[in-house]
């Protein structure tokens, strides 16, 4: 049987997927290796489905988003959905799926995902199961790694968004408020308010209060400027310290779906202001589009990397960015713990510089 890699693609989509996928599957055939990408993320290995990746089928891919492989936030292999007489339990599937790679003779898995899928490759390591681990996510957020990609993208993507309503914020002198994600860290909300012009920017890891809100459109008003751009990540708690919750989804790795800030945060505006407020909620189109041209290259740097190490025989590993380095750190040290915004970052000290506010002054 020829030498075999895996690879598959967990949690959420975003850009720079496929890159991944061509640069592993690139590297694996140099060395001599087949590649084979399980569907749908973890189901595709508990099931049995998959598809043979060879240079035909990976042919076009760099620029394309989303991934060719699907993905799923629900496929926990530890807590698989199983529907037995028209309901769904929840199994831990976990050994079949190792039995499953070693059956089908693959050396190593790459695990694309962000911390939830991490999470599961780090236990699947602690089963025996030799797994090399991928940081995506548009977040930003996982700790052992200076940048995941597609979280370049995800700021281009918000950045033209916050240009185009300066110019209808500006022609009917409203504030406008862009809700964008960012479940536990404001990085998105940071870099792209930072480079859209915001005058107030809301991320999770700074407590605000609407009064400080007012005060900054109260001051723009008496400047002449009738108008203000709000920016706020979708993980910024009420002013009562909540969390804004949309739903929750049962089996899923992100059980709380958020969403509803930016339309508090409009409602306390408008209400105690009396200046018309509107929101925009950017959604899902922070995950679609092609990637950046930083993106490709840094997706195509982990798939080389992580291929790499498997080749060499090193698993049990998560690739990362290190300054300008690509390098490795045990699954241990990359999953548990968001990677937030330091409070004395020096970003959070720029935009302070030139005006904008934290909602926290």
């Amino acid at each position: 049987m020829p030498k075999r890699l895996g690879i598959l693609t967990g949690g959420g989509d975003c850009p720079g997927l496929n890159a991944v996928i061509r640069a592993a599957t690139k590297t694996a055939y140099s060395h001599g290796y087949e590649m084979f990408g399980f569907l749908d993320g973890y189901t595709g290995v508990v099931e049995g489905r998959y598809i043979k990746l060879d240079p035909p089928a990976i042919s076009g891919l760099l620029h394309r988003g989303g991934t060719i492989l699907g993905t799923n936030n629900r496929s926990n292999p530890f807590y698989f959905p199983v529907k037995e007489n028209g309901e769904v339990t929840y199994r831990d599937m976990s050994d079949k799926a190792i039995t499953r790679l070693e059956q089908m003779g693959i050396e190593v898995l790459l695990v694309v995902g962000g911390d939830g899928t991490l999470a599961g490759a780090r236990d699947f390591k602690a089963r025996g199961a030799r797994v090399i681990g991928i940081p995506k996510t548009i977040d930003n957020d996982l700790a052992a790694t200076d940048q995941t990609f597609g979280f370049d993208t995800a700021v281009r993507t918000a950045t033209e968004a916050l240009d185009k309503l300066h110019t209808t914020a500006e022609s009917h002198h409203r504030v406008m408020v862009l809700e964008l994600m960012g479940r536990y860290a404001g990085w998105i909300a940071l870099y792209s308010g930072l480079a859209g012009g915001a005058d107030v920017i809301l991320i999770p890891e700074i407590p605000w209060h609407i009064e400080s809100v007012l005060k900054k459109i109260e001051a723009r008003r008496a400047e002449g400027k009738p108008f203000s751009i709000v920016v706020v990540a979708e993980g910024v708690k009420s002013p009562e310290g909540e969390l804004v919750v949309q739903r929750t989804v049962e089996g899923s790795v992100e059980r709380v779906r958020l969403g509803g800030i930016g339309q508090l945060v409009g409602k306390l505006i408008e209400e105690k202001s009396g200046i018309e407020t509107r929101v925009t909620v950017l959604g899902h189109i922070q995950r679609g589009g092609s990637p950046s041209s930083y993106d490709r290259v840094l997706a195509t740097r982990f798939g080389v990397a992580a291929a790499e190490l498997a080749v060499k025989g090193i698993h049990g590993v998560m690739v990362c960015l290190r300054g300008n380095d690509i390098s490795h750190v045990p699954l241990e040290a990359a999953v548990g713990k968001p990677r937030t915004i330091p409070l004395d970052h020096q970003l959070l000290a720029t935009a302070r510089a030139i005006g904008i506010s934290f909602g926290d002054d």
